[in-house]
């Protein structure tokens, strides 16, 4: 009599069901260690664009603060390494990605700047995808203090980051 060699059925039954409970296991915890990480990219970028803000607002103290994220960044074909390049619509103080206003799973928007010069601004980072990309949304303005609210879009009477 030949001894056959491998695996029944019901081995692999139960190999296939310990991965699945292994899996139903990882999946949820690397969902949310997503977005946490999501979550602290989008309070550094908010603290990015603050920074950038104040240094535009003391570079050209005659248009202030930036009115939108383009004119933060490179713009389009702009060389920031060259010595000069930079301008006060091609501010070169900021990434393209994060000049495209989409980093990350957040999605970014300089709110509130109007007048010449400008004298305040407001940035919000809401996620993507609420509940996928990110849980918090995110509110910075020039007093360089970010806020946030767990459900919807965050406001300056929100509670702060500690």
């Amino acid at each position: 009599m030949r001894k056959h060699r491998g695996f029944s059925l019901i081995e692999l039954m139960i190999v296939v069901a310990i991965i699945l409970i292994i899996a139903a296991i990882a999946i949820p915890n690397f969902m949310r260690s997503k977005m946490a990480a999501n979550e602290s990219s989008a309070v550094s970028a908010m603290r990015t664009i603050t920074t950038a803000q104040i240094s535009y607002n003391a570079t050209y103290p005659d248009i202030g603060y930036a009115s939108a994220l383009s004119v933060l960044g490179p713009g389009s074909g702009s060389d920031c390494t060259t010595a000069g390049a930079a301008t006060s619509t091609n501010a070169c103080l900021i990434d393209n990605v994060l000049q495209s206003g989409t980093k990350a799973g957040y999605h970014f928007v300089i709110s509130g700047a109007s007048g010449t010069p400008v004298i305040v601004y407001a940035v919000n980072a809401d996620p993507v995808a609420p509940g996928q990309s990110g849980q918090r949304h995110f509110y910075s303005d020039a007093t360089g203090v970010i806020r946030y609210n767990a459900s919807v879009q965050a406001l300056v009477t929100d509670s702060p980051l500690q």
